[in-house]
């Protein structure tokens, strides 16, 4: 009763300590659960400078920063919110696997700028929700076309955008751990085509950007990227260029094989600027021609191509900026807050729990078995010392009553309760066996000779082996509490290793790598670790205390062997005549 109330009282502990819901208002009551992202455009996070405008920003989830269990399985309870927590934001779902624990989300915020901070907030957790992205209204009217190669394998690259520029036929291949979800294969001698219409009209001398997430697998002298009429976007050697007509615009180094870059093209009819992983890579004072006709996506280039955006006017640095840090590696603009309930707060113990993964949950039960064992050997061993000490306690007050050492049955003058305690005396069992062996030596005297030192110490011999049991009894279950000490700790840390490891592979498939986004799945994967020290440190206490109490009971009958033996020869002694000694070490009796 005292185990189960003080895990009683450790749990309540642990569910009063939720944190106070963030003040402010709620959305909408049908939406339970909230989260509040933070995009920070300060020195502390991306460090943006300038002014960035409506922004489509990435936000990963994952279940280190997200509690997929409180959400529909597709998502569609998700709403996202402006920093008034009133404002409902555009945004759409280019990948939500409920299973891994992974999504990808676009969301459009109308106003970001540098050197701030700013909240929006993700609701989520209403069953009853209609899906509510808006894939269109994500982009604003200066997208012609975006392409997340989010389809299918064997399906044309769809326009995310209202345009509906889709390609004309599927990419090679696809590889589903692109830089963001899904990515295009190109193998190099097959294009991606994209026929011509109104939409993706470019007027001579006017605004333009594109970019694109690539990762060559080959380095040839030529590989176009981008190319209509007259402008091309290509690799040469690995080298970003740019060829508008007669001009040309050229970096200075060349991309990594085999790593994903993020190239980007912005022209304002004054200037062309080239950007590599969101910095600028070369600029020339040029105007691009006009764009019409079909676009060529991948000519001559081995290699991936993921996030292609095709925009009608110059994008401004900062924004080009926040696209590639946003969502490349190692994204600083996006933090996540912890999880809000409407009318309370979520406990961390309890997101926590929501972000263990099954693994962890596997050894976490395998630990509560153990603790189960654990409690029981302690609680029933002891029950069964003390019982031990207070039936040794009553033998002894009997013990020492007797002037002649008889059989315990044959003492008179003690009650059936008392008698029933002094049976459950370890103390009691080693008498038995003295008197049952001093019976059997009365029985074999010859000539009535004492007892030899031989005689003696064969008898102590018989009650040295009862203690021996005795002592077995007393030790009996104690092993399962030195496994659960030594081997709780171990079996913890190994569900904290296989946690910690899948909390890093979703994180490395999310592409998401913050310190936010990491922390939630590592404190979960300690759980483990906690749970196997909850096993060990009151499995260490209770072996401690109960081993006390076996060596005080052992040492104990050690003490009463001796006594035992040396009353039992005395008895005899008494009861023959004294020609003999009755030990080896006693004097010889006078003639």
């Amino acid at each position: 009763m005292r185990i189960g109330s003080w895990l009683a009282a450790l749990m309540l502990s642990m569910a009063v300590a939720a944190p106070a819901m963030a003040e402010g208002g709620w959305w909408e009551k049908d939406w339970p659960y909230r989260k509040v992202i933070t995009l920070d455009t300060t020195a502390s996070g991306m460090n943006v400078p300038g002014a960035v405008g409506r922004s489509l920003v990435l936000v990963r989830l994952h279940s280190g920063n997200f509690g997929f269990s409180d959400s529909l399985d597709n998502g569609a309870d998700l709403r996202f919110t402006a920093a008034d927590d009133k404002t409902p934001l555009p945004f759409h779902i280019e990948k939500y696997d409920a299973q891994n624990q992974i999504a990808i989300i676009w969301v459009s915020v109308p106003n970001l700028n540098g050197g701030e901070k700013q909240d929006i907030h993700l609701y989520y957790g209403n069953k009853n929700a209609p899906v509510g992205q808006d894939i269109p209204g994500s982009f604003d009217a200066d997208y012609a076309a975006v392409y997340h190669f989010s389809d299918n394998p064997g399906q044309p690259v769809s326009d995310a955008t209202a345009n509906k520029n889709a390609s004309q036929a599927a990419p090679a291949g696809v590889n589903d751990a692109a830089i963001i979800a899904r990515g295009g294969r190109f193998p190099g001698n097959v294009p991606l085509t994209i026929a011509d219409s109104p939409s993706l009209a470019i007027p001579a001398g006017s605004g333009f950007t594109f970019s694109a997430w690539v990762k060559p697998d080959q380095l040839p002298e030529q590989a176009t990227i981008y190319g209509r009429g007259g402008l091309t976007i290509a690799l040469m050697a690995g080298v970003p260029a740019v060829v508008a007509g007669g001009a040309q615009l050229k970096a200075n180094a060349a991309l990594k094989q085999g790593d994903w870059s993020h190239l980007a093209l912005a022209a304002d009819g004054k200037i062309v600027r080239l950007y590599v992983n969101g910095v600028e890579a070369g600029a020339a004072s040029a105007a691009l021609p006009a764009q019409a006709g079909p676009i060529a996506l991948g000519a001559g280039f081995v290699g991936e191509m993921d996030e292609v955006r095709i925009s009608k006017v110059g994008r401004s640095p900062a924004a080009i900026l926040v696209d590639a840090k946003n969502e490349g590696p190692g994204d600083k603009l996006v933090t996540f807050g912890a999880d809000e309930k409407q009318g309370g707060g979520h406990s961390p113990m309890l997101t926590i729990v929501q972000n263990t993964p099954f693994d962890a949950w596997v050894v976490i039960a395998i630990l509560m078995v153990m603790l189960v064992i654990a409690i029981w050997v302690m609680y029933a061993k002891s029950a069964y010392l003390r019982l031990a000490m207070k039936a040794n306690a009553a033998f002894m007050k009997r013990f020492r009553r007797l002037d002649d050492l008889v059989p315990f049955d044959r003492i008179e003058g003690i009650d059936a309760k008392e008698r029933a305690l002094i049976e459950k005396a370890p103390l009691k069992a080693l008498y038995d066996v003295g008197m049952e062996e001093l019976e059997h030596r009365k029985g074999m005297q010859i000539k009535k000779k004492g007892l030899s030192a031989e005689t003696i110490e064969a008898m102590r011999a018989s009650v040295d082996a009862e203690q021996v049991f005795q002592n077995e009894k007393l030790d009996k279950w104690m092993v399962l509490l030195t496994i659960a000490i030594s081997g709780g700790p171990f079996i913890g840390l190994l569900g904290t290793v296989l946690g910690v490891m899948l909390v890093f592979g979703e994180v490395a498939a999310a592409g998401d790598v913050n310190i936010n986004a990491i922390a939630p799945g590592i404190a979960a994967a300690l759980l483990a670790t906690v749970a196997g020290l909850g096993v060990a440190i009151p499995s260490l206490f209770g072996y401690n205390y109960l081993n006390a109490q076996v060596v005080t009971i052992a040492n104990e009958m050690r003490v009463f062997v001796d006594r035992l033996i040396t009353r039992l020869a005395e008895t005899h002694h008494h009861m023959n005549p004294p020609q003999q000694p009755l030990s080896g070490d006693l004097p010889q009796a006078a003639e």
